[in-house]
């Protein structure tokens, strides 16, 4: 008689493992497709590309003057303070191009113009 009792409680042992795998596979499923489609925000993106440029080279950004996402993430222009002069039309500026993976991290940066502060860009004809 315990014979039966016992394989009872096995099945109902092996249903209830059961029932908490499919739970615990689901809710894997379910958040890896979350994390998957999680995207960053804009503001996420900005914030996350001026505090590792700052980190990573040393400088402080003082603006994004270009943004877009690409196949890769995002890239952003990002204008720098290089070298502060007196006056400080005389300081000198970067523009830095960031790339940013989907996930968030700076993945490369490079500078790509280095100008006076009081400067205009030159027109293009």
């Amino acid at each position: 008689m315990s014979n039966t009792n016992d394989a009872s409680e096995s099945k109902d042992s092996q249903k209830s493992h059961k029932t908490q795998e499919s739970r615990t596979e689901n809710e894997e499923s379910e958040n890896g497709e979350r994390a998957a489609t999680r995207r960053m925000s804009p503001v996420e993106v900005l914030r996350e590309a001026r505090a590792q440029l700052a980190e990573l080279a040393g400088v402080t950004a003082e603006s994004v003057t270009s943004f877009e996402r690409t196949d890769d993430g995002w890239s952003l222009e990002v204008e720098v303070l290089e070298l502060e002069r007196v006056p400080d039309t005389m300081s000198l500026m970067a523009s830095y191009l960031v790339e940013i993976d989907p996930e968030g991290l700076l993945t490369g940066y490079r500078r790509l113009r280095r100008y006076e502060r009081g400067r205009a860009d030159a027109k293009s004809r």
